[in-house]
């Protein structure tokens, strides 16, 4: 048996260079400034190279070549564990959670949840995302200044409540929503010492702790009500729809009041304050391109949502909101070329693949038509990742999308303030927002 030391350096050599930094001085970089610290780390050590962040992984090695992406997306997920590469989110998501689960229990989640999230069930939810939009527009005051962000994340998290969790009880709204913005605004260090039990009693992880229990105990009341209520069948919320997923046999038996409240808080962590931010970052693009925003117009009085979806994706390439997408291998295997050990997280850099020349000559023109005119290869475009863990709600977050788009420019003019210095990212947990809260002037559109 090899001596640890030795051992480690066997290990050691196993792993593409990367930075030599401490590790908790490279977690705590990745934490807080990943838009800055991984690209820095790829010009220096090319295409491939390794990252050592703990809780998250001890070792991490980053992809960002479409050939090398489609190798991972498409590899065997019981080699490939993406719920083992993503268990420190099951802190807040718990142990059920499609995010968080491999193998023949995601595939099982997967299929109860994806009936949820098909293409009828789409267009059932988008009236009534166009209503939330409308009624957010409403309290706009026009001829001002409109801190978007703040805006948009107030709109998906309705969107969230009303359409996803199907509360329509004002009381258990008033108490849900602020509890719920406590949770995606967790402050970062809850995420790096949620393993501690000493620290779970004090301060920040106390009170974060103590609301999470809060916001179940009112998930686990609603989806107790809406088992029993009268008009469950004539629902269309996705709680609701999931309540009428799997069958009382062996080969999908319906989802359990846990598994139900990981799938919602899930929903809610992989689809607020994310689409908010593209939805912020779209916005702000269309007012900085007075052209691009007549052609938005323009197919928002037409209905042609095929526009406004591209203008949706190529906010989302510009400025990319989740930064990557993980798998844990479970056997040592060969990637891009590289032998790598088991236990080794393996990443697919959203960020870097989204910023390489190779796949976009242009990359700083925010330019939407690339997606209508075939431009974009496979496996260069990637804010809901790939193969068979592609995000189950990458159709509704499109749609949530186009639709408050098209509400917002039927009603409004955009522009940017006068001065108004570029909008930069930051990091804020997992989701790229606009620093600055893409601020914003909105005039009635004569």
């Amino acid at each position: 048996m090899a001596a640890p030391d030795v051992r480690a350096r066997d290990e050691a050599a196993a792993y593409p260079p990367g930075s030599r930094l401490p590790a908790i001085v490279q977690s705590i970089l990745f934490q807080v400034d990943r838009q800055r610290f991984v690209p820095a780390l790829a010009r220096r050590y090319g295409d491939v190279f390794t990252l050592r962040i703990p809780p998250f992984a001890d070792h991490a090695v980053i992809f960002s070549r479409p050939e090398h992406i489609k190798e991972i997306f498409a590899g065997n997920p019981r080699d490939l564990h993406a719920g083992e590469g993503n268990q420190i989110l099951g802190y807040v998501m718990g142990q059920h959670s499609l995010l968080l689960t491999d193998e023949d229990e995601h595939a099982r989640a997967r299929r109860l949840l994806m009936p949820a999230f098909n293409g009828s069930a789409l267009r059932a939810y988008r009236d009534l995302v166009a209503e939330i939009a409308v009624a957010e527009i409403d309290r706009w005051t026009t001829d001002s200044t409109l801190m978007t962000l703040d805006r948009m994340n107030a709109l998906t998290l309705e969107v969230i409540i009303q359409v996803v969790f199907g509360v329509t009880d004002a009381q258990t709204r008033t108490e849900l929503a602020p509890r719920l913005r406590q949770i995606v605004h967790m402050n970062p260090l809850v995420f790096l010492g949620s393993k501690s039990t000493l620290l779970g009693r004090i301060g920040p992880w106390k009170r974060f702790a103590d609301n999470l229990h809060a916001v179940d105990a009112l998930l686990y009341a609603e989806i107790a009500s809406r088992r029993h209520a009268p008009d469950l069948a004539e629902r269309t919320d996705v709680l609701s729809r999931l309540l009428h997923a799997g069958s009382d046999d062996d080969a999908d038996p319906p989802l359990t009041d846990a598994e139900l409240r990981d799938q919602l808080i899930t929903l809610l962590l992989a689809g607020h304050e994310t689409t908010a931010s593209a939805l912020s970052w779209a916005l702000y693009e269309i007012a900085a391109h007075p052209d691009i925003q007549e052609a938005a117009f323009d197919a928002a009085h037409s209905g042609d949502d095929k526009y406004l979806e591209a203008v949706m994706k190529e906010a989302m390439r510009l400025h990319v909101v989740i930064n990557g997408a993980n798998r844990k291998l479970t056997k040592d295997m060969t990637i891009g070329g590289r032998r790598l050990p088991a236990g080794t997280v393996v990443n697919t850099s959203i960020l870097l693949a989204h910023r390489s020349p190779d796949n976009y000559p242009d990359i700083a023109v925010f330019r939407p038509d690339r997606f209508l005119a075939g431009e974009v290869a496979p496996n260069t475009w990637l804010p809901f990742g790939g193969g068979v863990r592609r995000c189950i709600g990458a159709g509704f977050s499109l749609m949530e999308g186009t639709a408050v788009l098209r509400e917002i420019l039927v009603r409004l003019s955009l522009s940017l303030p006068d001065g108004a210095a570029p909008e930069r990212g930051k990091t804020r947990n997992i989701t790229t927002i606009p620093r600055g809260k893409a601020r914003l002037v909105i005039t009635p559109r004569s």
